[in-house]
């Protein structure tokens, strides 16, 4: 049943960017909804009408994460692109992403509710169909070197978009552990290295990986 009584009094973008932030930084279980009722600028009565629960407030902010700061993953969907060049400006971009000072670090899809409490399994749900959507996008992407010709019709599509996968996955670790970003953007080279030891056409062109310091 659609709700009715009084129009929102609060600015739904910003609410969710707080919101996106805390559960980004903390998780999903480790959130109260005091916390986020707190960061968002809402009322009690305001949460529960605009979203029902914190599921439904999580369900809405990996939504909004996943059309701004998850689009660094659009590219190997992009059928314009070459797929070695999708594959690797994916993973800078990721780098460049969960490297940021200005936001936390790391991926809010890998690490907000990798684990948890029983209860939470339709927060963890959400971000596994997530991880599976860039998964798939990248065996379509790597199914496409194959038909052609650009790598070798032996080559498995899902096990080398797992590989790439699981780097791309195992940034968020490093990000938090405090890598720097330098150091985890010349590691994508070298799992690009996986691609061109496969590649039939010998092609081994990087994307040039940025010179900002010790970032």
């Amino acid at each position: 049943m659609a709700r009715t009584g009084r129009p929102r009094e609060f600015d739904l973008d910003s609410a969710l960017d707080g919101a996106l932030l805390l559960f980004w930084e903390h998780g999903y279980e480790a959130t109260s909804l005091a916390q986020l009722r707190a960061a968002m600028g809402i009322s009690s009565a305001s949460f529960y009408a605009a979203f029902s629960s914190k599921q439904g407030l999580f369900d809405a902010v990996v939504r909004r994460y996943n059309s701004s700061f998850g689009q660094v993953t659009d590219d190997v969907a992009d059928e314009e692109l070459p797929p070695r060049t999708a594959v690797e400006r994916t993973l800078r971009q990721s780098v460049a992403m969960q490297t940021d000072p200005s936001h936390p670090s790391g991926c809010l899809v890998v690490l907000s509710a990798t684990t948890g409490a029983a209860d939470h399994d339709q927060a963890r749900a959400l971000l596994a169909d997530r991880r599976a959507l860039v998964r798939r996008d990248l065996t379509a992407c790597i199914r496409r070197a194959v038909a052609a010709g650009d790598l070798p019709a032996q080559c498995d599509p899902s096990e080398l978009a797992s590989a790439f996968a699981g780097f791309m996955w195992g940034i968020s670790t490093e990000a938090r552990d405090g890598v720097p970003r330098r150091t985890i953007d010349a590691a994508v080279g070298h799992v690009m290295r996986v691609w061109d030891s496969l590649s039939t056409s010998g092609s081994t062109a990087a994307l040039d990986a940025p010179d900002d310091g010790d970032q």
